[in-house]
């Protein structure tokens, strides 16, 4: 009994405190802290933020993910008084978590990797007081100031003595740097947040010089004064008076990637069942359960795509496919209460096996919704299993209203060149025109075309890469230039499956932007299994500038062998991608992404060759960052529609693959995974 009521006296205590504590909110530099100091604390789990900064020094742009509870990354981007653009990366990690009477404790290092411009690392403590916020921090480098004792990490070894300067190209990890230094010096501050009023006020002490980064001007004083307001939910603006000798404002937006979006409900309409015959599609039988079935499914968002009755007439068998449901448990779920209506009565068990993106990934066995007139949910969910994905070799039924279909769709979209040392930001506005004719069930013809309405890449002056590689990416201004309008894609593609464990992928024709080519990829992955392997092989052709059907000179093989792992921490996806790039050089590829329910996905990847850093230029290596942001968050209707975007801190030669034709498969059958299913069971029942 004392047992339990010391937990739940601490509970109590902690959810006290998480009421009356400031809320925790980026700093100008993007990192969970005050105005330019870091502090221990971090965002909830999946946070996703994007910060906006600017003073008489510098303007700066971040992002920052809160990675897992522990651990924080952020990317920054920052253009200085003399032109000077700086790109490096900051993570910060928990060491001690808070509790009533502990501080917070962390550990980060700021410009992990860059030029050494920001370069600094800190240990950091952090306690909040019900509506005040108090932080103290050791720091290295730029945090050190004018120093103020000397480095305990000295007394370890005489190596942290001296702080090296930075070399070499930047982009890369510099361990000799890290918490080096013949003196460390201290930073803090205050934070206190209105009760009434969604505004904190903060005071800080910060001794970083700010002489010599890009050429600005000296701090007069290590106190900084400023405010934070809540400007609406997800929405913070920061005002401050620095050092006693600069205005600064930041704006933060940000985005709950953790968030599961609400169970919306498909499109009303009055079932098949109920309609006159006058009312039903042309050829749909009245008395065919499977036409019935099929027409309602495709007014809810589903594709039904061929069915089996066996054993007796006792189980059903439902190739079905998803266009709406974020979710494949809500696809389920409202497949699994239409096929209840229609079926036959003897039918007890149904087996619904799912094809994502042409792929018969996994088949999800489910008792009939009417054998529980209770509704018992909790059995029904302990009844349903998942298995491998099935073929039909020769079904009872067979929809063919995909066969010779022509769909056409114009969009308005952004086109975006960001971190270019010269300007952060190129864009284009453009008229996207995409095609689809489906000839069967698993073969189709995909084109895109682009017509210009606005863009900036003419005032680019880096048409010339410079690169002693062949220019298989570097060259990307001409394209942007000589390109606003053409042809961005126009292939063939076949995808299916030989069975549930192996699925293949046949492409040729206009691949993308800069390449034409042919090729295929294959997946093995068991349906239980974490693991999977997969290899991909393609002959690519370099376009012209101008996107036309015209080539330039150059052409290669390029293929690779890949592993993946669906890891059991935190949602969190491992690739690995070995084999030969577009500009001939040898090397892997290293991918990590965390993907949720909701459709969210970010990650990051970085590419090893045998290229050197002298010779793949500015950046050292090819690495950057990958986001896929679904729109069903918001809105009342269920969508599959996302923006995603591959974004590099620097497009060079080096480490090059084909966009979206190497290493794919896997990624794209993701929602409809083992693991996936099971996350959201009981979003799996009507």
């Amino acid at each position: 009994m004392v047992t339990k009521k010391s937990k739940g006296s601490t509970g109590w205590r902690a959810g006290l405190l998480c009421l009356l504590a400031p809320a925790a909110v980026a700093n100008d530099f993007g990192t969970t802290g005050l105005i330019d100091i870091p502090t221990a604390f971090m965002q909830p789990d999946g946070q996703f933020l994007v910060t906006i900064a600017r003073d008489k020094r510098s303007k700066a742009q971040a992002l920052t993910y809160q990675v897992t509870p522990w651990l924080e990354s952020t990317f920054r981007y920052t253009g200085y008084n003399n032109g000077f653009w700086d790109r490096n990366y900051e993570v910060k990690l928990r060491l001690l978590e808070e509790r009533y009477l502990v501080p917070q404790v962390s550990v980060g290092i700021r410009d992990l990797i860059g030029t050494g411009v920001v370069s600094a690392e800190y240990l950091v403590a952090s306690k909040s007081l019900g509506q005040w916020q108090a932080t103290a921090g050791i720091g290295w480098g730029r945090l050190a100031g004018d120093g103020a004792i000397r480095n305990p990490l000295t007394r370890l070894a005489s190596s942290f003595e001296t702080r090296p300067g930075f070399e070499g190209l930047g982009g890369e990890f510099n361990p000799d740097v890290y918490f080096s230094g013949k003196e460390v010096g201290f930073f803090g501050g205050v934070k206190y947040q209105f009760a009434r009023w969604p505004v904190a006020l903060m005071a800080q002490y910060n001794d970083d010089p700010y002489g010599g980064a890009g050429a600005e001007a000296p701090a007069e004083s290590p106190i900084s004064v400023g405010l934070e307001w809540q400007l609406a939910p997800g929405v913070e603006l920061g005002l401050s008076r620095q050092h006693r000798d600069a205005w600064g404002f930041s704006l933060t937006s940000r985005l709950d990637s953790t968030a599961l979006p609400a169970r919306k409900p498909p499109p009303s309409f009055i079932n098949a069942g109920y309609l006159p015959a006058d009312e039903l599609p042309p050829g749909l039988r009245r008395d065919s359960w499977y036409d019935l079935l099929l027409y309602d499914m495709e007014r809810s968002g589903l594709l039904l795509i061929a069915g089996d009755i066996t054993q007796q007439g006792s189980r059903a068998d439902l190739v079905i496919g998803n266009t709406d449901y974020p979710l494949w448990a809500d696809a389920i779920a409202q497949a699994s209460a239409l096929a209840d209506l229609y079926l036959p009565l003897s039918v007890t068990s149904i087996h619904f096996i799912l094809e994502e993106a042409g792929h018969a990934t996994t088949t999800l066995v489910t008792p009939r919704v009417a054998q529980f007139e209770d509704r018992d949910r909790s059995m029904m969910a302990r009844r349903q299993r998942i298995l491998p994905g099935r073929l039909l070799t020769v079904p009872q039924h067979k929809t063919s209203f995909w066969r010779n279909q022509l769909d056409v769709t114009a969009d308005l979209a952004v086109r975006t060149q960001l971190f270019d040392p010269d300007d952060p930001l190129r864009y284009q506005f453009y008229l996207k025109t995409g095609l689809t004719y489906q000839f069967t069930g698993h073969l189709k013809l995909v084109g895109e075309l682009a017509f210009d309405i606005e863009n900036n890449f003419d005032e680019s002056a880096r048409t010339e890469s410079g690169s002693p590689l062949q220019h298989v990416r570097s060259d990307v201004v001409s394209y942007l230039q000589e390109g606003t309008n053409g042809m961005e894609s126009l292939y063939l593609e076949q995808r299916d499956s030989v069975n549930g464990n192996l699925h293949y992928r046949l492409f040729g024709g206009v691949l993308e932007e800069m390449y034409s080519g042919l090729g295929g990829e294959v997946l093995y992955q068991r349906v239980h299994s974490r693991l999977a392997f997969g290899a991909s092989l393609a002959y690519a052709k370099q376009r012209d500038y101008d996107r036309s059907f015209n080539h330039l000179d150059y052409s290669t093989v390029t293929g690779f062998v890949s592993a993946y792992w669906a890891t059991p921490f935190y949602n969190y996806d491992v690739a690995v991608h070995a084999g030969r790039y577009l500009a001939e050089d040898v090397g892997a590829t290293f991918e990590v992404r965390r993907t949720f329910a909701n459709g969210w996905m970010v990650g990051a990847f970085a590419t090893l060759t045998d290229v050197s850093a002298e010779d793949f230029g500015e950046g050292s290596f090819d690495k950057g960052f990958f986001f896929k942001i679904p729109f069903s968050l918001d809105g009342s209707r269920n969508s599959r529609n996302s923006f995603s975007t591959r974004m590099r801190v620097i497009q060079r030669d080096g480490g090059q693959r084909l966009d979206n034709f190497s290493g794919n498969l896997w990624w794209d059958v993701r929602t409809a995974r083992h693991d996936a299913l099971e996350r959201a069971p009981e979003r799996r029942l009507p």
